[in-house]
């Protein structure tokens, strides 16, 4: 089975093919550019230099948050688009369980997801990583600095953090069981996407949904004026 898989929740963008488990392609952009003007080109790049078309996907997968609304939206908006004129299957992945999956491979580890929700506001999640083994041990939430350093502090092992709020997260907690991932594994990937999505069944496109986590500004001006 043939995956396109997209992310656009955070400030980079990234694309990526897996073929039965295979990684065929990825592609990650950090541009001033909006995602709306560089993703579906960034697709087709990556398909042309891959030398097949989008015909040829089996099924389309997007990072359906949490992250940037406005993000998020364009990337789920894209992978609809795709399912719906081609009559293919999709998927919305936790962009935090797709950025553990970054480690699938490793040694037996936790992997830490973090990612700027607001202020000293973390998005995070807890997974488990034994071999090609995933499993979430914490659900998606959203917790201060200071609560999930406390949190952390239950698990017995080697934590790896992860994601676009990692760095400022690891300095925060400085506890030596709390490692920095390196660059090239630190940020959200559309190969974890990818790779998510291949154990899971496709869904119909009109049941993908963005994963927020916190009411949009429309809705807060909302509640502010009633």
């Amino acid at each position: 089975m043939q995956i396109l898989g997209i992310d656009t929740s955070g400030k980079n963008a990234s694309v990526a093919v897996l073929n039965d488990g295979e990684l065929r392609a990825q592609y990650f952009l950090q541009t001033r550019m909006t995602h709306s003007q560089v993703i579906l080109p960034l697709c087709e790049k990556m398909l042309a230099d891959l030398g097949i078309g989008v015909k040829d996907i089996d099924r389309f997968v997007v990072a359906a948050g949490p992250g940037s609304y406005t993000g998020l939206r364009i990337g789920i908006s894209a992978v609809k688009a795709l399912a719906f004129g081609l009559g293919k299957k999709c998927n919305g992945i936790s962009t935090l369980e797709a950025i553990a999956y970054n480690f699938a491979g490793a040694a037996d580890c936790y992997v830490c997801s973090v990612m700027k929700a607001r202020l000293d506001i973390l998005y995070c999640a807890v997974f488990r990583v034994s071999g090609n083994e995933v499993s979430r041990v914490m659900e998606d939430t959203m917790m201060t600095k200071a609560e999930l350093s406390e949190k952390l502090k239950d698990f017995d092992g080697k934590i790896i953090a992860a994601g676009d709020a990692a760095v400022d997260f690891v300095s925060y907690a400085a506890d030596e069981q709390i490692a920095l991932a390196p660059a090239h594994l630190r940020y959200q990937l559309a190969a974890g996407i990818c790779m998510s999505a291949a154990e899971k069944e496709g869904s119909d496109p009109d049941e993908i949904d963005a994963l927020y986590m916190q009411i949009t500004k429309a809705e807060k001006d909302l509640l502010e004026k009633n």
